[in-house]
């Protein structure tokens, strides 16, 4: 946390994030303003993105994906009671819901090292508090401050509610790579790099993305590819987490469980 606090000091972050008209190509695909959710699902093409920002509607659709989140994870319990649906169903449904409806209200959101706002597009926020508001608000019964008040490597302990953390060290951002590809496979991941930010990792045809409130340009939410992200180039040690492979997880989510 001291980095960041250093870049503050020093002036290398700006607080006024730029925003752009237009979402480029798969490769160095940068998305910073909340999208319609349909255009989410396709980063192969550019994209000119045209649509309302209004802060009360933004507002009020979020709180319309919440609720289609609580109503979304009742059905899923239902349909494992009875046998209708399997695991692998509510593994895909839960990134699903996440990445393509919660999501994309936060982008373009300011980021701030103190930010903590628990509305999207209304105030600031930092990278903990994306992480652990979204959760929350997909319906995980989590504390958002105390997670998103923890050191990255314990935030990866809370969220794999005992699973598997992997450690990827590596003295390049290539070998880096290499190495994260090869350990995840298509879904949604919890990374945190190092001591110093977290993120959501998203596996999707093939192609990782970060997902993530940058402290870097655009100084907000946004989701870039993870091979052209500038903070992932920044560190060595990164801590990975299943989230939509992680069965205990989402277990506790469908039974509203506790994650401490």
């Amino acid at each position: 946390m001291l980095f960041f606090s250093l870049l503050l000091s020093f002036g290398f972050i700006n607080e006024v994030p730029a925003k752009l008209e237009k979402v480029a190509p798969s490769y160095g695909l940068v998305v910073e303003k909340p999208l319609p959710i349909e255009e989410t699902r396709s980063f192969t093409e550019g994209i000119t993105l045209g649509f309302k920002t209004d802060v009360d509607s933004i507002a009020d659709s979020y709180a319309s994906a919440k609720i289609d989140a609580d109503q979304l994870r009742l059905r899923l319990k239902e349909g494992l009671r009875l046998g209708t649906i399997s695991f692998d169903n509510i593994r895909s449904a839960f990134a699903d819901q996440l990445v393509d409806k919660i999501i994309p209200h936060w982008y373009g959101t300011p980021w701030s090292f103190g930010g903590h706002t628990a509305i999207p597009n209304q105030g600031k926020i930092a990278c903990g508090y994306f992480i652990s508001t979204t959760l929350r608000d997909m319906g995980i019964n989590l504390n958002r401050f105390t997670l998103a008040q923890k050191s990255p490597i314990d935030e990866a302990k809370m969220i794999s509610c005992g699973s598997e953390i992997n450690q990827v060290v590596h003295d390049t951002p290539e070998k880096a790579f290499e190495e994260i590809d090869h350990l995840t496979k298509e879904g949604l991941y919890f990374i945190g790099f190092d001591e110093g930010h977290v993120g959501y990792l998203l596996k999707r045809e093939g192609e990782l993305f970060l997902i993530h409130s940058n402290y870097l340009y655009p100084v907000s939410v946004c989701m870039e590819t993870l091979k052209d992200s500038s903070v992932f180039k920044h560190f060595t040690k990164f801590h990975l987490v299943a989230i939509s492979h992680n069965d205990t997880l989402l277990q506790r989510w469908l039974d509203s469980g506790k994650v401490l």
